[in-house]
């Protein structure tokens, strides 16, 4: 059988054609898939975008606002019951906390420079089963122009007397007279304040309000301590 050249060319010519059309086709979608990835790529870039923008900003040590200027962010709750430990934040770093392991039963103090927010001690007083003797002395030393955060745990006044409570309340504190039996209390003032603290907290046991069998709920606080001036 012979074939004519004319018509062997006419075959070469139309498997060309289906070879150009079918790879035509072939990328044509996949130019068309692309198109589809990349336009999902960017509006999920775009709806990350957008639930950023709209995602509430965060502030020193979890605060609900920023603090103006020359003001120190603040954040400290007391202990929640016997169980857990209370908590101090200043400027966002945590001063004291059950993780840090650094608090204890009684009333827990942290000591914070007026000036620059840097931190100057902690410490930790047993009032059910310690001594207020050494809580006094500690009183006693802490210089003008210290902020002072205090915050019970389990119970803070069984062993408070009246000298100590009168050096608590010459900080700024106006239920430090009133503290009771494993009551609640969270306190930020100041050696050398003119006037009461503003910054203070102060829940009662009360076996009818209790949250907990024996205690009464955690008390939080947070706000800006102003700097001390010159």
């Amino acid at each position: 059988m012979v074939i004519d050249k004319h018509e062997g060319a006419a075959k070469l010519v139309v498997v060309i054609a289906i070879f150009l059309l079918t790879f035509y086709v072939i990328s044509q979608v996949f130019e068309i898939k692309m198109d589809a990835n990349l336009g999902h790529i960017f509006a999920r870039s775009a709806l990350d975008a957008a639930a950023r923008s709209t995602k509430p900003p965060r502030y020193k040590c979890g605060i609900s606002k920023s603090c103006p200027e020359k003001h120190f962010a603040f954040k400290m709750s007391s202990g929640a019951a016997n169980v857990v430990g209370p908590k101090i934040c200043v400027e966002d770093n945590v001063l004291m906390s059950g993780v840090k392991n650094n608090v204890g039963r009684g009333i827990n103090i942290a000591l914070v420079n007026g000036k620059t927010g840097e931190l100057l001690d902690t410490k930790f007083f047993d009032m059910w089963g310690g001594d207020v003797a050494p809580l006094i002395e500690f009183l006693k030393t802490i210089q003008d122009g210290t902020i002072v955060l205090m915050a019970t745990y389990d119970d803070g006044a069984t062993k408070l007397n009246e000298e100590a409570r009168k050096l608590i309340a010459e900080l700024g504190s106006t239920s430090i007279t009133n503290l009771g039996f494993r009551d609640n209390w969270v306190f930020c003032g100041g050696k050398g304040i003119k006037t009461k603290s503003p910054f203070e907290q102060h829940i009662k046991n009360n076996k009818d309000t209790n949250k907990y069998e024996g205690w009464p709920e955690v008390v939080e606080m947070e706000g800006c301590i102003p700097q001390k001036q010159d």
